[in-house]
């Protein structure tokens, strides 16, 4: 039974998309790269799509991260800080789970990202529950990004 991991999107699977690493025995992220070439322009938030999707178990979520170096060379950071994508959101109706990093440039110059650029990470993480709510039991996901409430 799997645990944890990433899986190709479906679209994605002839373009050369890599699956996640961890690149030296200590690190906690998975390098996610860009699935395509993309600008980020000044003052702009640009969805860089990634080509892959992650399952976990049901009281776990995937923390995703800007890479540091991309983030300071370019003046760049996740709109949201922080990504989380839940259990859920796997092979979800809308877009089968599909990752997509929501950077914003807070720069005076376009960011000009190629195909297979390392652009975030993703770490694995385990939530606490508050007293009576289980993990995986409740509302179904009906869709993608922002699906599970309004602001």
């Amino acid at each position: 039974m799997k645990k944890r991991g990433f899986e190709i999107v479906t679209g994605y699977e002839d373009r050369g998309i890599h699956l996640p690493m961890r690149k030296t025995a200590r690190s906690a992220g998975y390098d996610l790269e860009a699935a395509e070439d993309c600008v980020i322009e000044p003052g702009k938030v640009t969805m860089i799509p990634t080509g892959v999707k992650a399952y976990m178990q049901a009281d776990e979520y995937l923390g995703l991260h800007i890479r540091s170096g991309f983030s300071l060379k370019n003046k760049l950071s996740f709109i949201n800080s922080e990504g989380i994508i839940d259990s859920d959101y796997y092979n979800n109706p809308e877009n089968e789970g599909h990752i997509f990093a929501a950077i914003m440039n807070y720069g005076d110059s376009p960011v000009y990202v190629k195909k297979g650029m390392r652009i975030a990470q993703g770490v694995f993480y385990k939530y606490l529950p508050a007293d009576g709510d289980i993990p995986g039991e409740g509302a179904v996901r009906t869709g993608g990004f922002g699906s599970t409430g309004t602001v």
